[in-house]
């Protein structure tokens, strides 16, 4: 059985960056939980953050991701080295190598909304100013919170879950990649 590296993290934090980038460097399988959620919010005519409210009281919207992230990622490691972003799995794969990337809210929504002014391919309705774009962050990692509470009697942002935590907030992305890169590498060649 290859590592299984999980990644959380909040909004803004460059965990899909990073999740983008180990994923070359380690030659692996990347699964985007974040991405599916993306998705099944679009089919049913919802941004991310009606689906997440939606999920409030639809456990499935968060529950059947989650069982079939694991399996496919137990599956996939088999072969190669399997990367899973995504705030609840270090939980679901305790055997994974946890990774929690984090960043202020200031910051995670400068950087959200310097994005949104490129491409919205994020689904995140319609935000046009920073101030929105804050507020939509941090009602979002508490309706993340609230959920995988409910669920899961977990609290993703505890950072004693992991086994690197690392602040973006003042790094550049090529910081942030090359510190978790080195990580990783101590901790693969330990094994």
């Amino acid at each position: 059985m290859y590592p299984i590296i999980t990644i959380s993290g909040n909004a803004g934090s460059g965990k899909s960056t990073i999740a983008r980038e180990i994923a070359k460097y380690c030659s692996a399988e990347r699964i985007y939980g974040g991405g599916i959620r993306r998705e099944l919010a679009k089919e049913m005519g919802m941004t991310l953050e009606e689906f997440n409210l939606y999920g409030l009281t639809h456990p499935e919207t968060d529950v059947d991701v989650d069982k079939k992230i694991t399996a496919n990622a137990r599956e996939l490691a088999k072969n190669k080295i399997v990367i899973v972003e995504g705030r609840t799995h270090f939980h679901f794969i305790p055997e994974s190598i946890k990774l929690y990337i984090k960043v202020s809210y200031d910051e995670g929504a400068k950087r959200i909304f310097n994005d949104l002014q490129k491409e919205n391919n994020r689904n995140e309705g319609k935000l046009t100013t920073f101030e929105e774009v804050k507020k939509s962050n941090i009602e979002r990692q508490a309706s993340d919170i609230a959920r995988y509470k409910k669920y899961y009697n977990l609290d993703h942002t505890k950072e004693s879950n992991y086994d690197f935590v690392l602040d973006t907030t003042n790094l550049t992305i090529e910081q942030g990649i090359q510190k978790t890169i080195e990580f990783i590498e101590k901790r693969l060649n330990q094994s």
